[in-house]
This record gives C-alpha cells, structure tokens and sequence, in this order.
C-alpha cells in the first residue's frame, strides 16, 4: 500500500490540563518532527503549546502518549503480532473516539470495524465526514452523538409512563 505525503499543520493540544505533561513525554519520547515551514522553527514550545507534526515509535501501552487522547498532530507508532491483540490493546482504553485502519484486506477490516470500542472507524482514509453520518465516541470520548439524526436525542428527554389497568387486554 503506498502512503502519500499530505499538508502539514501546526496544531495546538486542545486538552490544556495535559499540555505540560504531554509535552515533556512527546519531547522525552525523541519525537520524530516532520517537516514545517521555515517560520516555525522549534519542533516543540511550552509557551505557545504548539506541537509540530510528528511521530513517536516504540509506543508501549503504559505510556502517556499511548493512554490519552492528545488532539494534536502525533501519531504514536505501537508494534502488534496479530489482530487479536490490536483489538484487545485498543479496548483496553478510557476513549473510544474514533479508529483508523489501514489495509488492502477487507476481511481484516470489517473484523477489526465491527470488534474495536470507538465511535468511529475511517478505512483506508482518515478525517472524512459527512454530515448525515453520526460522530462521537465511546466510553470517555465525546459527549454524545453529533451529526445526523443521532444528534436530535441530546435534545430529547424519553419519559417512561406506567399506568395501571382494571381489565388489561393482556390477562
């Protein structure tokens, strides 16, 4: 499967509490930068909490960047044997907002699709909505469902009503 180059943002961290914290572990963890424009000249700042597009490899599962949902521009690399243990890894998390596979099997997609704890799973392509399909997360991740018809619920309240009955057509 060939992987193309696609733009580069610079990004901040959306999760300030974490900002100091994410940053020493992406910076302690010899993050791989991608190329930036030359005004941007730093791969990292605490003052801004701007974060260069990047990598991290040799991931383990304990770690920070490995656990939290960081929304910024790094992408942790985590080797696996099999898919049983993709999927057990990442269910083995807090969040569930969304998944990306990468595969020419399709096999391997839809198993990996239907078994993985997330709100949503992009096949073969990443960061692509519609506004007729519902976005949000499992567990931890997100506040309900947005977009599509999934998102009218965080606006209604259900109301269960039992009343009893002389004579109920049932008995």
């Amino acid at each position: 499967m060939e992987v193309e180059q696609g733009k580069t943002y610079l990004m901040r961290i959306i999760n300030a509490a974490l900002n100091d914290e994410l940053f020493f572990a992406i910076a302690g963890h010899n993050m791989t930068v991608v190329e930036v424009d030359a005004v941007y000249t730093k791969p990292f700042t605490t003052q801004a909490i701007l974060i260069a597009p990047g990598q991290t490899t040799n991931v383990l599962d304990d770690m920070l960047i490995a656990k939290e949902e960081i929304f910024g521009p790094v992408q942790s690399i985590l080797k696996f044997k099999n898919t049983e243990e993709v999927i057990q890894r990442a269910n083995n998390s807090n969040y569930g907002l969304a998944a990306g596979i990468f595969t020419e099997n399709l096999n391997t997609a839809n198993t990996l699709t239907r078994a993985l704890k997330v709100g949503t799973v992009w096949v073969n392509c990443f960061n692509t909505y519609d506004a007729a399909i519902p976005f949000g997360g499992y567990k931890m991740s997100g506040q309900g469902r947005e977009k599509g018809e999934y998102s009218i619920k965080n606006y209604l309240n259900v109301k269960a009503v039992v009343t009893p009955l002389k004579n109920p057509v049932w008995l």
